[in-house]
């Protein structure tokens, strides 16, 4: 199928499958789950049957809404969910069986697709267009309807992913004096260890268990179409169906400024799409024009870089040898020692954390291993591309080696950089408030106030 070609295996499988089907969705209520399944296919080759199971704590209850407005926030949710399985065929036409979609609408979901399959493009060398990748097409006259969503204002559902930012979220946060309620997908070692060190419950946090239909597994072994998706657009509608299920007015998310630098320099193409203001500015006027217009979706931490964050996070010592942000050892709840996630945290953290400490954290003094210098290299924009990960700007990765406290100076990947120290360009970057925000006036005092801790007196 085209192994040494992927462009031509992009043609070939769009010649073969020609049609994909969103087809729709059954939910139900079970105990204290709400589980959906979803129903997709590749013509009539494939099926695929995803499925949410979201868990609610019963202390925190369920809200009655419209039985409509609960079946659009499902659809919706699918309507992300699709793109993990089209990819794999790419098929010229997805079908819409459910609901139908104005221009205006079809054109935002066509930006999101392609946007957020802006690495998946570019990485299996598929040279297309936002216009002719793909047509929507609604088999449905039933369009979509506004409603009231009129909810507490005392409630924010907080999004855990166990790294440094949504520690940083969490803990800053709940000095607010709401009811903050943690939410997972997928909890493991590091989300549960966050959530616990921050003083709540996993019993009293929401929990939901997404599963990936194994049909699709299949067809990545025998040479489909794989690669990235935007999973934080995923996030966003399954945070604003929670929400809205749960009376929730806030949710914070916890995605940063540095989000919004391109990954490969002099294009759009940005691993981190669906983290950035671009995508969260999108959603917003998506949801509050189509579906909810109380809703509060949000970054708490927009405002800020992956430094100004790294700083804060220092000051969080119960979490330090918990939090997790390598994708490789996930399963395993380890630091893998050896990917571009590992080697940015530690050179954020190297400024703030004593490297005895560090190096501890991590299993090693990941800037003295002389084998990561093609991905230090990456992260210092001494090649066409960054890592594919969600990591920091150039600039702030230079600051951060320029900073990095004396001990950190003798390891050999930062000795052979000769970094002179910037100190009064390190305060001022802490200084910094990036105005592209949509924090609610009450959550921007308290981010400022803590970020004022770090600057250097």
């Amino acid at each position: 199928m085209g192994k040494n070609n992927r462009f031509d295996t992009f043609h070939k499988l769009r010649e073969q499958h020609p049609q994909f089907f969103y087809h729709g969705y059954s939910y139900k209520f079970e105990n204290e789950e709400f589980i959906i399944e979803y129903h997709f296919s590749m013509g009539e080759a494939y099926h695929f049957r995803p499925t949410h199971r979201i868990h609610i704590p019963s202390q925190l209850k369920w809200q009655t809404i419209q039985e409509t407005e609960l079946e659009q926030l499902v659809f919706h949710l699918g309507m992300v969910e699709v793109i993990s399985y089209w990819k794999a065929s790419c098929s010229p036409q997805l079908i819409i069986k459910k609901f139908a979609l104005t221009n205006k609408q079809i054109l935002w979901w066509k930006k999101l697709y392609f946007q957020g399959l802006g690495e998946f493009f570019y990485l299996n060398e598929i040279q297309t267009n936002d216009h002719d990748f793909m047509d929507i097409i609604c088999q449905s006259d039933r369009e979509l309807q506004m409603f009231d969503s009129s909810t507490s204002q005392n409630r924010v559902m907080v999004a855990v992913g166990g790294g440094k930012d949504s520690v940083v979220s969490l803990e800053l946060i709940k000095s607010m004096g709401k009811e903050v309620i943690p939410m997972v997908i997928n909890p493991r070692g590091a989300t549960i260890k966050s959530i616990e060190n921050a003083k709540f419950k996993m019993s009293h946090a929401i929990t939901t268990r997404r599963s990936i239909a194994a049909e699709l597994l299949e067809l990545n072994k025998i040479g489909y179409l794989n690669g990235h998706t935007p999973f934080s657009a995923m996030l966003a509608f399954l945070t604003l169906l929670v929400s809205r299920m749960m009376d929730i007015k806030y949710v914070a998310l916890s995605n940063e400024s540095s989000a919004n630098e391109s990954t490969v320099a002099g294009t759009n193409i940005n691993h981190q799409y669906s983290k950035s203001f671009e995508f969260e500015q999108d959603f917003r006027n998506y949801y509050q024009e189509n579906l909810l217009k109380q809703q509060e979706y949000f970054s708490f931490l927009r405002p800020l870089s992956e430094l100004q964050i790294a700083c804060l996070f220092s000051r969080f010592k119960q979490h330090h040898y918990s939090f997790r942000s390598c994708n490789a050892g996930s399963k395993e709840n380890i630091w893998c020692g050896n990917c571009p996630k590992c080697l940015f945290t530690y050179i954020l953290l190297s400024p703030f954390i004593p490297q005895a400490s560090l190096s501890k954290i991590f299993g090693k003094k990941l800037l003295d291993d002389t084998r990561l210098t093609p991905v230090f290299n990456e992260l210092r924009g001494k090649t066409t591309s960054k890592p594919f990960e969600c990591v920091g700007t150039v600039s702030e990765v230079e600051l951060a080696l320029s900073n990095a406290q004396k001990e950190y100076r003798s390891e050999a990947l930062l000795k052979d950089a000769r970094l002179e120290r910037q100190t009064e360009k390190l305060n001022m970057t802490l200084k910094e408030w990036n105005q592209q925000h949509f924090l609610p006036e009450e959550f921007e005092n308290v981010l400022h106030k803590q970020l004022k801790l770090c600057w250097i007196s």
